[in-house]
């Protein structure tokens, strides 16, 4: 009974805040916290705020002795009295009762026992919702990140607890983040020691949608299944993850995204991949989107040399995140995009062509697969036209002259690479690129020529359409004809026919604008030019004759004028004469089908005119050659098996369209006719020395043999030195010698009249003045004199006449002169 008593005083003798707490227990832990005993401890915590941490340590004490005791029911008892204080106090002690509430959560967190770890986690979750009144300098939440990380990752033999597991520790991530993104005081998380644990844990559960798509629930079931599905809960907690991020921690954040997809092989499905970024772009601030933009572009730069897979893995990432970031603002990055996918595309073609990623083969080097190469450029060509689509006009533009000036061409002070690998490199490097500005050029949308086709963009366009590759000379010509279709009648022209009513075709025909025909009295004869020498190409095949028209037919729609459409004309004569005469010894299909072509451009103009007797007479040669020719029409010769002749010399003039006729029937409708007599003969400028057309510096020669030729001073003149490339070649070094020459002069003067002293510059400046007045007097002697006069005539030395100019006032004229 003594004993008895001494427990009971020393039970008596207890701080207040220690028996409040023992009161919230039941007797039997299934009856749950006591509440009226609750509100106790809540009213006194409230009115003594200062025994608040004690509190805590009390709390965290028995809670760590009822763990253990396995003596569960307490612990969760413990929990709730913690939760119901942390919502109920906010006083400026509660720094050290969080502290004693984070080691209780962390207690459970180490518990092997899915239901404790749970508990924590829930009790931290709401710990993370309440926004505390003072600032804590001190707290680290460097072992909450890790264990949640960790509860990420379960791989629990129960699927369920698993489940429940993982959610957990995604909530406790996302309670992390909420807790500390905003206060600038607590433990940075933007971190890399921390991203690097956070972000591939919530990729981890997006992985393994499919896991938990792979149960089937019933019905009844269904909606809480969803709802416990870690992989929505993970891209929630990403999103707002991603929306908290300031310009500074984007990079933090991604990074960890590239390495997972790299660690986990992730890129050559590609699906998964495509899908975090989609999350990524919508998640943060369209600002920084430019932000992530780079981090791709750093990423494939730094996977130079991996598969051809992964790297078009990257490109299809890239094209998805830089379609959405054109919607926000890209800024800087869009040549910066450009000029890395251009990049890659080059070394993509030196792995195709040397066989290996370090231009030498060894027994350790990764041999190339060709196809996945192809694959990969094919991916970067979409990527750079499905961005550039979406690109304001000014800067469309930008991008098209930055991909035209990265194309090789041959110039004079910057020779192509010789031999077969570098004749490969640059035939394929044209290509692509050419192939990424036609991406571009499609639907491009302007409605000022000069602007969408800049002289210094065309000419270096249309010196690639000498070129001889065919396939090259097909990409030049559907560039073009991308630029100059502006109302979408480029597809009314795919197929070539002579309609007898292009009212069918529906086409959308606007007047020619003022910079429309500015731009065709700088550039159109460059272009009739390129058009007439591609024509003469012995390589074309139906595709070529397919563009041709459709360029022809485009021009004469929305560049159109009177001069325009009379030089047309004018041109496609000239072709059909390069059918009939055949200087160039062209085959048999390729002079059908300049006839033809021919034939269908100028139904096609004989309608759009709509003269008469324009279209009379071109009515009149189609119907005639359907009867005794119809391997003269498009539709004999543009098919799949061309219905063509053995013999097509001697083509009677019934066949022909006669220049003499239509120049007639188009003066007498106010064309200028006399242009119209004039046969086109396309100029010769210097890009037919640059190019390797022999048929170029064949014409040359011609020309000059025939103007000596044709001299009336033939007999007199010294035998004129033969044209050669070599010749050709020293007037060029001699003219560029001359010019450094003259550029180095005018340096040295400028330079002289910047440093020499004042008092040089005077008496250099005055002896050239005196020296001009010397010229200028003996011009004044010299055309003051008039012409020799027979009064002047004297005789010399020798016996030989001198004439003598006599000074006019010093003539004597007759009375009659005088008025």
């Amino acid at each position: 009974m003594v004993q008895k008593g001494v427990c009971g005083c020393c039970g008596a003798l207890r701080p207040r805040y220690k028996r409040l707490v023992d009161n919230i227990f039941p007797e039997d832990p299934e009856d749950g916290l006591v509440k009226t005993n609750m509100e106790k401890l809540t009213f006194y915590a409230l009115s003594a705020p200062e025994k608040l941490d004690r509190i805590g340590a009390y709390l965290s004490e028995r809670l760590i002795r009822d763990v253990g005791r396995h003596r569960y029911g307490y612990v969760c008892i413990a929990m709730e009295a913690l939760d119901q204080l942390l919502m109920a106090c906010h006083c400026q002690s509660i720094n050290l009762f969080v502290e004693s509430f984070l080691k209780m959560v962390a207690k459970l967190l180490e518990s092997e026992k899915p239901n404790l770890q749970i508990l924590g986690t829930n009790s931290f979750v709401k710990f993370a919702n309440i926004e505390e009144d003072t600032p804590s300098y001190h707290r680290s939440y460097d072992f909450f990140v890790s264990r949640f990380s960790e509860m990420c990752h379960s791989s629990h033999e129960d699927l369920e607890i698993k489940t429940k597991i993982r959610m957990s520790g995604i909530k406790g991530l996302q309670g992390v983040v909420r807790k500390t993104v905003n206060d600038e005081l607590q433990a940075n998380i933007w971190d890399p020691q921390h991203m690097d644990k956070i972000v591939p844990s919530l990729l981890f559960n997006l992985q393994h949608v499919e896991e938990a798509e792979s149960r089937s629930p019933s019905p009844l079931q269904a909606p809480e299944k969803e709802k416990e599905n870690p992989a929505e809960l993970a891209e929630r907690c990403l999103r707002e993850l991603l929306g908290r991020a300031a310009f500074g921690n984007i990079k933090n954040a991604i990074k960890p995204v590239l390495i997972h997809l790299d660690n986990h092989s992730l890129w050559e499905p590609k699906v998964f991949a495509i899908r975090c970024f989609k999350i990524i772009m919508y998640s943060i601030q369209p600002q920084h989107s430019h932000l992530v933009i780079q981090q791709l572009l750093s990423h494939l730069d730094a996977n130079s040399r991996s598969a051809a897979t992964v790297r078009a893995g990257i490109v299809e990432v890239l094209s998805e995140a830089a379609v959405i970031a054109a919607t926000g603002s890209v800024g800087p990055t869009v040549l910066e995009m450009f000029n890395t996918l251009l990049r890659q595309l080059r070394l993509s073609i030196d792995y195709v062509l040397t066989g290996s990623y370090d231009g030498a083969i060894s027994l350790g080097t990764k041999i190339i697969k060709e196809h996945e190469e192809r694959m990969f450029q094919e991916a970067v060509i979409k990527t750079i036209g499905s961005f550039a689509s979406t690109l304001p006009t000014y800067q469309r533009s930008e991008v098209i002259l930055f991909i035209m000036s990265k194309v090789p061409l041959p110039s004079l002070h910057h020779p192509m690479e010789t031999g077969r690998t570098g004749e490969n490199r640059n035939r394929l490097t044209q290509i692509m690129l050419l192939k990424s500005l036609l991406q571009v050029s499609t639907g491009f949308q302007s409605n000022n020529m000069m602007s969408a086709l800049p002289s210094n963009f065309l000419d270096r366009l249309l010196s690639t359409a000498l070129m001889e590759d065919a396939e090259i000379r097909l990409f030049v010509l559907e560039i073009l004809i991308s630029f100059i279709d502006r109302h979408g009648n480029r597809h009314k022209f795919s197929t070539i026919s002579t309609l007898s009513d292009i009212s069918v075709l529906k086409l959308k025909v606007d007047k020619c604008s003022r910079q429309d025909t500015i731009f065709m009295k700088k550039h159109s004869q460059q272009l009739y030019r390129h058009i007439y020498l591609s024509c003469k190409e012995e390589t074309n095949i139906h595709k070529h004759y397919e563009a041709l028209y459709g360029l022809l037919a485009l021009i004469s729609i929305e560049l159109a004028n009177e001069e325009v459409v009379v030089d047309l004309i004018r041109l496609v004569l000239a072709v059909q004469d390069v059918a009939q005469v055949n200087e160039e010894n062209l085959p048999v299909y390729n002079r059908c089908a300049l006839y033809a072509l021919g034939a269908a451009y100028l139904n096609l103009i004989s309608q759009l005119t709509t003269v008469p007797a324009f279209c009379q007479h071109i009515h009149e040669v189609i119907e005639t050659r359907k009867k005794e020719a119809p391997y003269m029409l498009p539709e004999d010769v543009f098919v799949e098996r061309p219905r063509l002749t053995h013999n097509l010399d001697g083509v009677v003039i019934e066949l022909l369209f006669r220049q003499s006729k239509i120049s007639e029937v188009l003066g007498g409708s106010g064309y200028n006719a006399d242009r119209l007599c004039v046969p086109y003969i396309p100029q010769l400028t210097d890009e037919d020395r640059l190019s390797k057309r022999k048929s170029i510096g064949e014409t040359i020669s011609l020309q000059v043999e025939v103007e000596s030729r044709n001299s009336p001073e033939k007999e007199e003149r010294v035998p004129a030195e033969e044209i050669t490339y070599e010749t050709l070649k020293k007037a060029i070094v001699d003219s560029v010698a001359v010019e450094e020459q003259e550029r180095e002069r005018r340096r040295q003067v400028v330079e002289k009249f910047q440093k020499a002293p004042f008092e040089e510059i005077a008496a250099h400046c005055g002896a050239r003045a005196s020296l001009l007045q010397s010229k200028l007097n003996q011009i004044f002697e010299i055309t003051i004199r008039p012409p020799p006069s027979p009064s002047g005539t004297i005789t010399a030395a020798y016996g030989q006449p001198q004439n003598h100019s006599i000074p006019v006032y010093e003539m004597k004229f007759p009375d009659l002169c005088v008025y």
